[in-house]
């Protein structure tokens, strides 16, 4: 059986069930219907008559060059807010185009008000380096100018960032120990600081969101002191208190949520699977690690384009031989 027609999906759950190996391991599928996309304007106004704002023409440009002639109601909402002055949590679904949500307001700012300044938290290197890329697509450098900040900058490459780069992409570790510590060296960056950017917001919680907290705090503070009261701009894909998490992660108060999603989605189905009993008389199963590997070389076997996210290297080294033995057999 072939699976590139997601429409045979639940032809492969039946042959699951028939399998050998099957012993009730499904326990619930839910089936989530697919939306079309909506889309919305830019407005000058909280009203929704307001007239509908211009965005600066090399932005628009640059957007145009990347196939974006209109936004998805949420990034015109989100949009729209930040440009109004307020703090935004936008929580939509994967892939949904969350990132416009904050390069719009922060680019259009700075082309408004070159001095303006943006710092950009993210909690890994890999994220710093893929949203890099999607500002070096717009081709808007050097009038916009963004450099990543992180423990792999060179010293020479620190001070220019300090002095001149609009948008500094970095994380919440570097904040503690290589900015707020020297701010007398970022005085010029923190005066002028108009937003702040966390993306992934969902990663800072438990003790190391307690601590990213008070990071922030101390952000607020230095800013204060130098004239300045930056907004934030958050972005997840996977909470469902996003108010209470902005409010105790960056301590600011009514945060604007957009939760109400317009991008496109196809039907999607959420199958939970419960490893089986090893033994009818204890409580002990399967290993998740076995009953993944099974699946995964199953769903590979059959051409079907398959994730598995694991938390060590080695699991991750240990999927690669199966792959290649389950498409080789």
């Amino acid at each position: 059986m072939s699976l590139h027609d997601a429409m045979d999906f639940d032809g492969y759950l039946q042959d699951l069930r028939r399998s050998e190996s099957y012993r009730g391991q499904i326990a619930h599928i839910e089936r989530i219907p697919g939306q079309s996309a909506c889309y919305g304007e830019v407005r000058t106004g909280s009203e929704p008559a307001s007239s509908v704002r211009a965005l600066h023409p090399d932005l628009e440009r640059a957007l145009r060059s990347q196939g974006i002639g209109r936004f998805y109601s949420h990034q015109a909402d989100a949009i729209t807010a930040a440009l109004e002055g307020k703090h935004v949590t936008v929580v939509t679904s994967t892939a949904s185009g969350k990132t416009l949500c904050y390069n719009v307001p922060v680019i259009q700012t700075v082309l408004e008000q070159p001095t303006a300044r943006a710092f950009y938290l993210f909690p890994t290197k890999a994220l710093t380096q893929d949203q890099l890329g999607k500002l070096n697509a717009l081709g808007l450098f050097p009038t916009v100018r963004f450099a990543s900040y992180d423990g792999d900058t060179s010293a020479e490459e620190r001070r220019a960032v300090r002095r001149s780069a609009h948008i500094v992409l970095t994380n919440p570790d570097m904040l503690h120990r290589a900015i707020l510590p020297n701010h007398i060296q970022w005085g010029s960056a923190l005066a002028n600081l108009r937003y702040v950017v966390i993306d992934e917001m969902h990663v800072y919680r438990g003790v190391f969101g307690a601590h990213v907290a008070h990071v922030l705090r101390r952000l607020r503070r230095l800013c204060r002191h130098y004239g300045s009261n930056p907004q934030f701009l958050c972005c997840s894909a996977t909470i469902a208190n996003p108010k209470e998490l902005t409010e105790r992660l960056t301590g600011v108060c009514e945060p604007v949520i957009i939760d109400k999603d317009g991008a496109p989605a196809g039907r999607r189905t959420f199958v939970f699977w419960n490893p089986p009993l090893i033994e009818q008389d204890d409580n002990t199963r399967s290993s998740t690690h076995t009953e993944a590997t099974k699946l995964f070389c199953d769903l590979v076997s059959q051409g079907v384009r398959t994730i598995v996210f694991t938390k060590a290297r080695k699991e991750r080294r240990a999927y690669s031989p199966l792959c290649s033995r389950s498409v080789a057999g």
